[in-house]
């Protein structure tokens, strides 16, 4: 008799057969988003890359790459309205300096990216129908929990569990005299499922590139993997995106990979105005707030429409507002969740009398693991209301 040995057994890695294109075009993809949609300024950085690490050959360079792209729709030709028309010469068609062609990516290019960003951050999720979140309340819904009760007046007959119904009239009536009868009906419980709407704040003030680390990008992944999650698994959801620096104005998912930092100061109470603007309008009975930032509020701007800054440590005037927001949030029933980037111990005071305000929560980290952060918080989302 053979005896069968338990284990592990290990092979030599080895890696994924890519076509040229593919290897391209996964590195493409990060560039992208890093220069912010700029297709220039990403293939200048592929060209570095390709002379560094030798990525392409005779056979396949990068022209024939941007080829394909463009081939596949990923890339496509604009012509600047502004810009003056070249003149023939040798060149052909071509058009002057002034009135070259710009690469730009297509609205498919946009989905790759939100793409990527999801299986970048979040991992390679797998569908699971038209989601929404369990509530941990059993009654009429559609989500399983795989506990059993007595038939009520009233169930529908779709949530009889048939196997142990039959099961209870074997037991009450015999096999000889089968027969079944409303007693012996079972009903398996099934939780109720909240629909959620979430806006999503991102700090785009100047600090977000400073010091020589680059904050943005990660932030702008987050938003593209939280918004790709929620469109393709939680359709019934809702997000709505906005920016805040000196002002706070929403954006479109489409616009993401285009989102740059400016020069601005943090209207912090800019963008919770914003935030609760847009989610008054929403149906859903279960609201959230998102906010990454990364540097302290700053600024406001005043009735007469002029702006009162100070970044020299917590103005007083400006950070009692702040609480003043989280605790009409509060009144609203709109818990927020900050993702702080900065470990400053004064930053991290007034986020946690921001949040006590709130009785929200508040996340202290890094960029490592950030979007997982915002994913476990979304998804178990522990502060689910119901009507009634």
């Amino acid at each position: 008799m053979a005896i069968r040995k338990k284990g592990f057994h290990f092979s030599v890695y080895q890696a994924p057969n890519q076509s040229p294109f593919e290897k391209l075009f996964e590195i493409f993809k990060e560039l992208i988003t890093h220069t912010s949609g700029d297709v220039d300024e990403a293939i200048d950085w592929l060209r570095e890359l390709d002379k560094e690490y030798e990525l392409t050959d005779e056979n396949y360079t990068i022209d024939d790459f941007i080829e394909d792209l463009k081939a596949k729709g990923f890339l496509q030709e604009e012509i600047n309205p502004d810009s003056e028309e070249g003149s023939e010469g040798e060149e052909g068609n071509n058009r002057g300096e002034n009135g070259e062609r710009n690469l730009s990516i297509t609205s498919k290019m946009e989905r790759i990216i939100r793409k990527a960003a999801l299986d970048q951050i979040f991992g390679k999720l797998k569908q699971r129908g038209s989601g929404n979140h369990k509530t941990g309340k059993v009654g009429r819904g559609d989500e399983h929990t795989g506990d059993y009760r007595e038939y009520r007046y009233g169930d529908s007959l779709e949530r009889i569990s048939i196997t142990e119904s039959l099961k209870n009239a074997q037991i009450n009536h015999g096999l000889d005299s089968f027969s079944l009868s409303e007693e012996d009906l079972v009903i398996e419980d099934t939780h109720y499922k909240a629909q959620m709407s979430t806006v999503l704040m991102i700090d785009i003030s100047h600090s977000m590139i400073l010091y020589g680390e680059d904050r943005i990008t990660p932030a702008k992944k987050v938003a593209m993997a939280l918004a790709e999650l929620i469109t393709t698994r939680y359709p019934k959801d809702t997000i709505d995106i906005l920016v805040f620096g000196n002002d706070a104005w929403p954006i479109a998912v489409k616009d993401l990979p285009y989102l740059k930092v400016g020069p601005y100061h943090t209207n912090t109470v800019a963008g919770l105005q914003l935030a609760m603007d847009m989610l008054r309008r929403k149906r859903n009975t279960n609201k959230q707030i998102f906010m990454i930032t990364d540097g302290k509020p700053s600024c406001l701007r005043l009735p007469d429409g002029t702006y009162y800054k100070n970044s020299v440590g917590l103005d007083d005037y400006i950070v009692e507002k702040c609480y003043n927001m989280a605790r009409q949030a509060r009144k609203l029933h709109i818990p927020i969740t900050t993702f702080m980037i900065a470990q400053d111990p004064y930053l991290k005071q007034f986020i946690r009398h921001f949040t006590e305000a709130n009785k929200g929560k508040a996340f202290y980290t890094g960029l490592k693991g950030l979007g997982e952060m915002i994913f476990e918080d979304y998804e178990t989302n522990r502060r689910k209301r119901l009507k009634g």
